[in-house]
């Protein structure tokens, strides 16, 4: 069985956490850890598990919001940060990577092994050093995440085809955002092609998917200042025509609790 929840996901910190369970063990790992080390203890503990479950922490890439407490959560627990060279560059270069956190090195599109996952990295066009987002299966189910990218590419969308669930960036309304306070550059970097997706680009990449074994959507990364739940699961309901209640919604301040895949 493969079952994920979020403990945050937003501007301000993203944790999601997947885990593989069957006959031989159990195998848990975390996509990114932006939060800080005392909370992401916290909100383990709120979805019934202890920091010391933790294998493995898989880093999409060096942004704060997504990489900040890597380095403390897997130094207090002992967790292996699997990570590109470009972000383990990065995250070194800001003193955030310290030599003694066990790291193994991936490369986009190549697959590795974690326990009884299945984890292939993905490239994404997004503003960083060597992004990538992932695709985990247990074999039987596989789940997408998607939460850094600026712009869909047919790559992108054979990665994430055929997938059992999927947590899927919905960034910002086009709207709130050049209707906002944000500086002008801001509001070129986030809608630019190496920033962010907005509600009704998300759309767009999921009607191109196929989902014919599709069983959980998640709306996520939403921004606090430039989105809304109700504005994303609209447009991704809307985008392949089911109903509006079939569409999830990460928050930042509860993720979202177990589902299965």
């Amino acid at each position: 069985m493969l079952r994920f929840a979020s403990l945050a996901s937003g501007s301000s910190g993203n944790c999601l956490v997947v885990q593989s369970l069957d006959l031989i063990g159990t195998t848990t790992v975390l996509i990114d850890c932006g939060l800080g080390l005392r909370d992401t203890e916290r909100r383990l503990a709120r979805i019934g598990l202890a920091p010391s479950d933790i294998d493995a922490v898989l880093v999409t890439h060096e942004h704060g919001d997504h990489a900040g407490c890597v380095a403390d959560f897997a130094a207090a627990h002992g967790a292996v940060v699997f990570l590109t060279h470009g972000t383990a560059r990065a995250l070194k270069a800001e003193g955030k990577l310290h030599d003694g956190v066990r790291t193994t090195f991936i490369r986009g599109e190549h697959k590795v092994s974690v326990g009884s996952m299945e984890v292939l990295p993905f490239t994404v066009p997004h503003d960083a050093a060597e992004p990538v987002q992932y695709v985990v299966s247990d074999g039987a189910a596989r789940l997408g995440v998607l939460t850094d990218i600026g712009i869909s590419t047919r790559h992108v969308e054979q990665m994430l085809s055929g997938l059992s669930a999927l947590v899927l960036e919905c960034n910002y309304d086009r709207d709130m955002l050049w209707g906002g306070g944000y500086p002008r550059w801001l509001k070129e970097r986030i809608g630019g092609p190496f920033g962010h997706l907005d509600n009704r680009e998300a759309g767009r990449l999921l009607a191109a998917l196929d989902r014919s074994k599709l069983k959980h959507i998640i709306g996520a990364h939403l921004s606090q200042q430039n989105n809304k739940s109700d504005l994303a699961r609209d447009a991704l309901s809307d985008a392949i025509g089911c109903e509006k209640e079939w569409i999830g919604v990460a928050t930042q301040d509860d993720g979202f609790d177990w589902r299965e895949a």
